[in-house]
């Protein structure tokens, strides 16, 4: 008899914390975690790499299907420039449904995932054990970003990054493929006021009940 493997998806806009969130619950519960965010930024930094145009459709589905999960360099792929390519890239039906496939097989591995991105309980994962949507307030995402780049020794600007926080949150939630919303069985986790530890004991009441009900 096929194991039966334990998913949660974690959904969010950026910095809403849903990324430290989904690393804290794949290591306390023993599950492999996926960033799904990383696979686009892999598939804008393929393109960057190549001096292709980020409007190349055909050429980012091939970049896609090169992109393997289990290489993904977070610290290589964080940077802002790949970011701000990856949004574009992300737009992009034939990129999402290569991706897609690739992210719902890692979700089938044994003994489950923790996978946290924009469309996890939409569209990846409807199935889900858990879902959960992270937020909180625009405010609150810039400064924390803010906050980031000062303690890495970076330069920032907050109204500069607000302003790019807000136009992030109108591109992932207008697009007309998989748009960033919250599973209608999603639990929300408003973190605008948790600290990490706050928001990670919330989630963790809530997975545990799940748990809890299936055994």
């Amino acid at each position: 008899m096929r194991e039966r493997v334990f998913t949660i998806a974690i959904d969010g806009p950026a910095a809403s914390g849903k990324g430290t969130l989904a690393r804290k619950l794949a290591a306390h519960y023993g599950l492999h975690h996926l960033d799904t965010g990383l696979t686009y930024r892999a598939v804008a930094r393929a393109l960057l790499d190549a001096g292709l145009p980020l409007d190349n459709e055909a050429a980012a589905e091939q970049a896609a299907r090169g992109v393997d999960l289990g290489t993904l360099d977070r610290e290589t792929l964080s940077a802002h420039g790949v970011g701000e390519a990856a949004s574009k890239i992300a737009v992009m039906s034939a990129v999402r449904r290569t991706l897609v496939e690739k992210q719902r097989a890692f979700a089938k591995t044994p003994p489950g995932a923790v996978l946290d991105g924009r469309d996890i309980g939409t569209v990846v994962c409807p199935d889900a054990d858990v879902k959960l949507y992270v937020t909180a307030s625009a405010a609150v995402r810039a400064e924390r970003r803010w906050r980031e780049i000062l303690g890495q020794g970076g330069e920032a600007d907050y109204e500069t990054i607000l302003a790019d926080v807000e136009r992030r949150d109108a591109r992932d939630m207008a697009r007309a493929d998989s748009p960033l919303k919250p599973a209608g069985d999603a639990h929300l986790l408003d973190t605008s006021e948790m600290d990490i530890e706050t928001a990670f004991r919330a989630a963790r009441a809530i997975v545990d009940k799940v748990l809890a009900a299936r055994n």
